[in-house]
């Protein structure tokens, strides 16, 4: 493919796509973050132009890949009067928006960048650092068909599995449901693991059960180790925890749907991300459910 590709946006997930498409032979031409020294390394290490301004991530790139925060951000940097992608020549671009952000915010997004002339698609995401520097992702995309189907060799080349959800929006509801399930098992897990803790049993012991019964779940295979052995190395923080939880019951209260378990949820990340711990991968919810555990100083 000849297109060029752009990154904004250089955490754990962008930064390791861009290594991952330049490794595959993508011309990743353009990379950006708020942080200078890190745009310059990424910029170093692959060979691409070290952008000081979101425009000139856009004059340089025909794809540009966004990976930000919250919603504040993704609309910030299509929006800010001081620096926005659409400041540089944006007719004809096509923007691939990865940040678990709210419904909304990326239809809002397709209007903006629509009244230019370039485009937008939702990216998101439901995998963690290693599947994207592998290009294993699991990528749930919403936009126009006809965009997804022109960048859908880049999506190929960072995922195993792509599923186009529909128009603008849809993605990002699938995606929220999917973290909303996540961070429920999650949570069901600590306590599981906190209460056989409290009981005496072996945890080892109380895991191998829990693979082989209607405990199991995904999050068993890859937190329930963590949990016990308090390593809580962030994959997927805390704070997106609660972030996506949040977005999750938004969209049920829009609809008036009470959804006790998500609400649960959240208000245990937010008791975390209040106590220090939002940079803690979302393992570290185990931290609330263990008696020997809550009285202790979050471990850093």
């Amino acid at each position: 493919m000849s297109d060029t590709i752009g990154f904004v946006g250089l955490g754990r997930m962008g930064a390791n796509m861009a290594r991952c498409l330049h490794d595959k032979k993508f011309k990743v031409t353009a990379v950006y973050d708020v942080r200078p020294e890190v745009t310059a390394d990424l910029a170093r290490e692959i060979g691409a132009t070290a952008c000081s301004t979101l425009a000139q991530v856009t004059e340089l790139a025909d794809i540009i890949f966004t990976v930000v925060t919250d919603d504040k951000a993704q609309l910030g940097i299509f929006e800010s009067p001081s620096d926005n992608l659409l400041r540089g020549k944006a007719e004809g671009k096509i923007f691939v928006n990865c940040a678990t952000v709210s419904p909304k915010v990326h239809v809002k997004v397709e209007e903006i960048v629509g009244k230019v002339g370039a485009s937008s698609l939702e990216g998101c995401m439901a995998s963690s650092i290693p599947q994207a520097r592998e290009g294993k992702l699991y990528l749930m995309v919403g936009g126009k068909e006809a965009v997804f189907q022109k960048v859908k060799p880049v999506l190929d080349a960072l995922s195993t599995a792509l599923t186009y959800a529909g128009t603008a929006g849809k993605a990002a509801q699938v995606k929220a449901l999917v973290n909303m399930v996540m961070n429920i098992n999650t949570l069901a897990l600590a306590e599981g693991l906190g209460l056989a803790h409290a009981l005496g049993l072996n945890l080892d012991m109380i895991r191998n059960v829990f693979a082989q019964t209607g405990a199991a779940s995904r999050v068993l295979q890859t937190d329930g180790e963590d949990m016990q052995n308090r390593e809580h190395s962030c994959f997927f923080s805390a704070e997106h925890a609660a972030k996506d939880s949040g977005i999750a019951l938004a969209l049920a209260r829009e609809l008036g749907l009470q959804i006790a378990l998500a609400d649960a949820t959240k208000c245990q990340y937010d008791r975390l991300v209040k106590l220090g711990a939002g940079e803690l991968d979302k393992s570290a919810i185990s931290e609330l459910t263990f008696l020997d555990r809550r009285a202790r100083e979050i471990p850093e």
